[in-house]
């Protein structure tokens, strides 16, 4: 997993008027909390943030006003919808050797039986429970040769060690479809049959 250094300013400026100043100045708002201290409110660095967030469930360690560090991971990220820049960040305080909910993505591999069947990805993300130093990017599963009727269940992943399941050994994370032919409306089959006959 890798760490990602930035270096953060708390901020005094509250509401909309000052979120869009620090998104002038290519800077995002943003809030540290966890370990029940209270919430710090900071400025963050637009694009090396960005380029942090590339990296499913990234550790952020924060260099804070010059002074203090902390770790932290991404909990909720806002981008705007039609430009997708950073709008807010919520980051959650974490500690070496802490454990940590988290989501991480899944990604396949191989090919289907041949048939036409479509996969279906019932979870994008698995629920999982890690070192908060050594969360997992991804996890990668085998769809090698399944057909339709065939999943695979949230047992069947294996994870990387000291990582945990944190959903229903018998979740559903992929199944296999039988792909639909699409059928012609009805009206157009009419004219269809009109036209031959004529």
């Amino acid at each position: 997993m890798s760490e990602v250094k930035i270096s953060a300013a708390t901020r005094t400026e509250f509401g909309k008027g000052a979120a869009r100043r620090i998104r002038r100045e290519d800077k995002v708002p943003g809030v540290l909390y966890g370990h029940g201290s209270d919430p710090l409110h900071l400025t963050l660095p637009g694009h090396d943030l960005l380029m942090a967030l590339r990296t499913p469930n990234v550790l952020i360690a924060l260099d804070i006003d010059g002074k203090s560090n902390e770790l932290a991971i991404p909990k909720s990220v806002q981008r705007d919808p039609l430009k997708g820049f950073l709008e807010h960040v919520d980051l959650l305080l974490v500690k070496r050797g802490e454990q940590v909910t988290v989501e991480i993505p899944v990604h396949t591999e191989g090919e289907l039986a041949p048939g036409g069947f479509l996969l279906e990805h019932v979870l994008n993300a698995l629920p999982v429970e890690a070192e908060a130093t050594h969360i997992p990017e991804s996890v990668t599963v085998s769809v090698e040769g399944l057909a339709a009727g065939d999943s695979i269940l949230a047992k069947d992943i294996t994870l990387p060690k000291g990582t945990k399941l944190n959903v229903e050994e018998d979740a559903v994370v992929l199944q296999v479809l039988a792909a639909q032919a699409e059928e012609a409306p009805e009206g157009e089959e009419a004219a269809e049959e009109e036209a031959a006959e004529a």
